[in-house]
């Protein structure tokens, strides 16, 4: 059986190198993506309709990668996405001044969280600088814990939510038009 032993280990390291992913930090499929959840919402005085909660997945506090405390319960009822990412990754690096672009160009509708994993702050912050992705914060997830929330297991990946509190996961690489349409149905 040494045959089948290698040639499963060799499948399943190609599977990790094609997601661009960690199997380390990886608590389970990439296709298994947490279903999408909405916020409740309850008439305000006024007779409309306002955001009773944030969604699960934004119950959350954290260190942005500037050492700054952030919570993502005060991105409800915003439009917001999240770019899930890792420094060494290249198809982040590839997707990073697309990021930046976006950012700059939706960034007065839309509220973008970049959720860095996978390697140490400093490398993160590298990132951010080489790139030019000062325009919006950083979440320094070392620990994975914002990741599993959202169940992203390998990068790139993007969470969309609406100001409504619906959450859409994507567990795969954008194009910039295929990013542009969907910040735009998001604005």
């Amino acid at each position: 059986m040494p045959g089948i032993r290698v040639t499963a280990v060799s499948f399943a390291l190609l599977a990790v190198l094609a997601a661009c992913g960690s199997p380390a930090s990886s608590p389970g499929p990439a296709s298994a993506p947490p279903a999408t959840s909405s916020a409740s919402t309850v008439p305000s005085s006024s007779g409309t309709s306002a955001v009773a909660a944030a969604p699960e997945q934004l119950k959350f506090t954290a260190k942005t990668v500037d050492g700054k405390d952030i919570s993502g319960a005060d991105l409800a009822g915003k439009p917001v996405v999240l770019w899930f990412w890792a420094p060494w990754c290249p198809k982040c690096q590839r997707e990073a001044p697309g990021m930046a672009a976006a950012a700059k160009e939706h960034g007065e509708k839309v509220t973008f969280l970049g959720v860095a994993a996978q390697d140490q702050v400093p490398a993160m912050q590298q990132f951010v600088q080489r790139y030019g992705l000062q325009s919006f914060q950083h979440v320094a997830d070392v620990d994975s814990a914002v990741w599993k929330r959202f169940g992203v297991t390998a990068q790139p990946a993007y969470a969309f939510v609406s100001a409504g509190g619906k959450v859409e996961i994507v567990t795969s690489q954008l194009s910039e038009q295929d990013l542009k349409q969907r910040l735009s149905a998001l604005a």
